[in-house]
């Protein structure tokens, strides 16, 4: 029986064979390679990967086709939201059978996963985040997301799309828009374009209170069209800071490196708990 998208889960299926084929070159699987796609629905991108790989770990959260997928013998199904998957944990799992059928050459790359999917547009962003706390154990992400959720994700400064996503991404991963995908490519086509974009986690990130660059990060964008002096400015004082910030500009002006220069020096000012 034919599956009818479900739109509570946010289901568009792609079908167009020749962007398929492009998606899962840009994401160039390699056998043996510890991968897991969420979402794989109808298997679009799960067939050709696993072909590649020789096993492949989904996550998928409709019960109808992650029956579909358990019978796939050369796949592993995670029956879940992936918002409550602990990636450390199906990390540790899914490198450990990778870890036996590979070569010493691919010991190091074995200890960690990438993630690849077609991830659902209505919660895309909470996802970005998600996986963002367990950045240790991944190699590479890429993802195909709503084409406008991308162009801010890959921002820069003094531009329209650079904000909140820009900042909290850009410190901790190189990203790229590697493909335009139309929505006729999809069943059903979704009501905009779309996109694939690859992450790569730096391999020496800053030291850094994630939660406090959030914070601040949230602060700065909450009222853009106006001078940080009148935000972020007046949230500096409330914290005391002593330092030199210039809020003599708008919250879209002011670089990814400056934002986590900025937090690392509220960190070292705080005081330590009583």
């Amino acid at each position: 029986m034919k599956h009818i998208a479900r739109k509570r889960f946010g289901q568009h299926f792609l079908t167009d064979q020749g962007i398929i084929e492009d998606i899962v070159n840009a994401i160039a699987p390699k056998p043996g390679q510890a991968m897991v796609e969420i979402g794989p629905g109808l298997a679009a991108l799960t067939q050709p990967l696993v072909e590649r790989l020789g096993r492949l770990s989904v996550i998928e959260l409709d019960r109808d086709l992650a029956a579909q997928l358990r019978a796939h013998p050369q796949l592993d199904v995670v029956e879940s939201d992936v918002l409550r998957v602990d990636f450390q944990q199906l990390a540790a799992r899914v490198t450990a059978v990778s870890a036996v059928s590979a070569t010493a050459a691919d010991a190091a790359a074995a200890l960690k996963i990438r993630v690849v999917g077609n991830l659902p547009y209505n919660i895309s962003t909470p996802i970005l985040f998600h996986l963002l706390d367990a950045v240790d154990v991944i190699e590479d992400q890429h993802f195909m997301l709503q084409k406008e959720v991308i162009d801010r994700m890959v921002a820069r400064p003094a531009t329209s799309d650079y904000g909140r996503l820009s900042v909290m991404l850009q410190w901790r991963y190189a990203m790229e828009n590697v493909l335009f995908v139309p929505p006729q490519s999809f069943d059903p086509p979704p009501r905009v374009d779309s996109a694939v974009v690859r992450m790569v986690p730096h391999a020496h990130p800053p030291a850094l209170d994630v939660k406090g660059l959030s914070e601040l990060v949230q602060v700065a964008f909450s009222q853009r069209r106006k001078l940080l002096r009148n935000t972020l400015g007046r949230w500096l004082e409330a914290r005391a800071f002593a330092g030199d910030f210039d809020t003599q500009r708008r919250a879209e002006e002011v670089p990814v490196e400056q934002y986590v220069a900025l937090a690392q020096q509220l960190a070292v000012a705080r005081p330590a708990p009583a």
